[in-house]
């Protein structure tokens, strides 16, 4: 039985037989590994473990942003959105905040978690996002890129700082 997914954009449409998801890219690449290989039609992911993507239930919950004047804004993800989708599919306004849309080329989505929730986060940071976090403004030891932070239920009522200023690594010197 040949299951395949097609990426259209900054979305994966997923195909299993009678059922026909989309998830945001990143959600995607959090809930199970995949392998891309080129075809002449466009890429084709064929993923390890599609029954499981089929089959996860969508649980929501709420995350509160708190912005530095102590404005605090709660919205809504999913289980597998990073923090970045949170913000753009609440239609939140945080000036500049992920300028390159989770592609991890800038720091724009800069983060910074209270030691407790930080420690509950259950991915450590990529060297990838280590380099773009020494970039990024109002570093500390709690920092985490909103892209690359993927919801989970025990994050559930996690609160996140949003630093008051921006620093877009794409227009660092190199």
């Amino acid at each position: 039985e040949s299951k395949t997914t097609n990426i259209l954009k900054h979305y994966v449409a997923v195909s299993s037989g009678r059922f026909n998801e989309v998830f945001s890219y990143t959600e995607y690449a959090a809930i199970g590994k995949f392998t891309v290989r080129k075809r002449t039609s466009g890429a084709h992911i064929l993923p390890v473990f599609l029954n499981h993507v089929s089959r996860q239930k969508k649980e929501t919950f709420d995350v509160t942003f708190v912005r530095e004047n102590g404005e605090r804004v709660s919205a809504g993800g999913k289980v597998g959105d990073s923090l970045l989708d949170v913000i753009i599919n609440n239609h939140l306004d945080f000036d500049g905040f992920g300028a390159c849309e989770g592609t991890l080329a800038c720091s724009t989505c800069h983060l910074i978690f209270k030691p407790e929730d930080f420690k509950r986060l259950k991915e450590t940071p990529s060297d990838e996002e280590l380099d773009m976090l020494d970039l990024a403004y109002g570093l500390c030891e709690t920092s985490r890129l909103g892209c690359q932070v993927y919801l989970t239920k025990e994050l559930s009522g996690m609160e996140i700082k949003v630093p008051a200023g921006v620093n877009d690594a794409r227009g660092a010197d190199t």
